[in-house]
């Protein structure tokens, strides 16, 4: 999540009593937090914003026995698991330091905690503030920075300072105070800050990313830092960032890598993606993903997410435009891809969409001037020609099974009632977990699966138990898209190693 980054917040509307234990200073270093019982459970809500958390959490006891083995591996950060989709970490900022929970977040490059200037905001009055003339070791620079997170936005100037990381101090630090936070998207957040650990190129002023100093001042053994997370939100323990290394403890089995194919976010290859062991040859051909600490759900193009939750039975908002495409333009399409058409090309042949050389777009010719009727038209025809391409990617599928042709127009028209809501949020039926299929995703040649109990949040209790697909619509086009996000909720069931020396993502089943 840099600069112009288009990425996924989950919001969750509920309160949390929070309280700091601190670590026992032995071997290595470590922030532990204490999660304390929710006392209101409020409905989850999903937004176009995705919601990032995290809460250093742990067992003083379970943490020290780990220590020793592990004092030759790196620094551990520990983490608070929030209800399975928030989790919190502590840093300090300053001499002495000054303390703020941050998410430690792999989408993103810059380092940035609300001012004691900022008084216009009034997200900065709910969250702990930076004050530069409390601290021995604060430099000035006072550049200014702006960065856009989806929905939500900050903006404030540079400074300089040491930071905290358990009991590493990386000196001469770059980061951003924020003296604005409009909206209510940093209001109502759990958390102070943001700690990027993406690359240096998509860091905003081109600032030095914290890892990269971490490393550059020798404060690790190795260039590593790998995530664990514990998704059971009823015990303490929420997971453990490592830095300069890897806990054997906290994986099963060997790591597969994929090399990073763009630096920037995490990014890598990825092959198909199967439901319920069948493929669904999306990605056949290659897809690119990226691991993403700071995204709670698992992110996708609207074309496959839609299948995976007809599969799971979610429910989402019937799309109009699907509907029209199928009905007027369905047979025409099925002609064509069995006339074996280009599928890039099939809905400009219909006149859905005109072709570009790689993949069709919207027909429509914007004049400088139009008025309010050519301006609908024009949304229409861009929604049309998106409804046209995902109705080929279905129906490239369903033939790739052998379907007849009017078992293939049934099952779209059905698919088009699955179209996930513009929030992204789609509700299950909590009951029908056990008949849900297994989604497997192909990464460096290995299956990946997820169980519906990964995949599936759950919010609340008893009766009151709501059940969210964790799986969430975007769609981006190419060159850089396809493009996948695996969140937490795939990290949750896969321990997942960042190796910066060899430029490498590494994937094990999580212990």
């Amino acid at each position: 999540m840099g600069s112009g980054r288009v990425a996924l917040l989950l919001f969750l509307s509920v309160a949390l009593l929070q309280a700091l234990l601190p670590a026992p200073a032995e071997g290595l270093v470590r922030v532990v937090l204490k999660k304390l019982p929710v006392v209101e459970r409020g409905r989850l809500s999903l937004s176009a914003e995705r919601r990032r958390g995290f809460l250093g959490s742990g067992n003083g006891a379970a943490a020290a026995s780990r220590n020793a083995e592990l004092e030759e591996e790196g620094d551990i950060v520990a983490l608070k698991n929030y209800l399975n989709a928030q989790y919190y970490g502590e840093v300090g900022i300053g001499t002495p330091p000054q303390r703020f929970t941050v998410i430690f977040d792999t989408g993103s490059s810059n380092l940035w905690v609300p001012s004691s200037k900022c008084s216009l905001s009034i997200a900065c009055y709910f969250h702990e503030r930076y004050r530069a003339g409390q601290s021995k070791t604060y430099k000035k620079n006072g550049k200014y920075a702006s960065i856009h997170y989806g929905t939500g936005a900050i903006s404030g100037y540079f400074s300089q300072d040491s930071v905290k990381i358990g009991d590493v101090v990386v000196k001469n630090q770059d980061f951003i105070e924020a003296t604005r936070e409009p909206g209510i998207t940093f209001m109502v957040a759990k958390f102070d800050g943001i700690l990027g650990l993406g690359f240096r190129e998509i860091s905003v002023g081109n600032a030095v990313p914290v890892w990269y100093n971490m490393v550059k001042q020798n404060l690790v053994g190795d260039p590593v830092f790998s995530f664990w997370f514990n998704r059971h939100a009823d015990e303490g323990q929420g997971g453990e960032i490592v830095f300069g290394g890897i806990d054997p403890s906290h994986h099963k089995g060997n790591h597969t890598y994929v090399p990073v194919t763009r630096k920037g976010y995490w990014q890598f290859d990825m092959g198909d993606v199967l439901i319920g062991g069948k493929s669904t040859g999306f990605c056949a051909a290659g897809c690119a993903a990226i691991a993403d600490f700071g995204t709670s759900l698992l992110t996708g193009p609207k074309a496959i997410i839609t299948q995976i939750n007809e599969k799971i039975g979610a429910a989402g908002v019937v799309s109009q435009e699907c509907k029209a495409v199928v009905s007027q333009y369905g047979q025409q399409i099925l002609d064509q891809l069995l006339a074996e058409t280009q599928p890039s090309k099939v809905c400009s042949s219909v006149g859905l969409c005109t072709f570009d050389g790689t993949h069709g777009v919207s027909g429509r010719i914007q004049s400088v001037v139009e008025d309010e009727v050519e301006k609908s038209n024009g949304l229409f025809d861009d929604a049309m020609c998106n409804a046209c391409e995902t109705a080929v990617v279905w129906m490239q599928s369903q033939l790739a099974q052998n379907q007849t042709q009017d078992l293939v127009l049934q099952y779209i028209n059905q698919l088009c009632e699955r179209f996930p809501s513009s929030m992204g949020e789609s509700s299950v039926d909590c009951s029908r977990l056990p008949s849900m299929p297994d989604i497997a995703f192909t990464i460096g040649g290995r299956k990946f699966t997820l169980k519906p109990e990964q995949y599936i949040l759950k919010v609340g209790e008893g009766p009151s138990t709501q059940c969210i697909s964790g799986f969430t619509a975007m769609d981006i086009p190419p060159p850089r898209g396809p493009l996948w996000i695996l969140g937490d909720i795939f990290m949750g069931a896969y321990h997942t190693v960042f190796d910066y020396g060899n430029l490498k993502v590494g994937f094990a089943e999580a212990a």
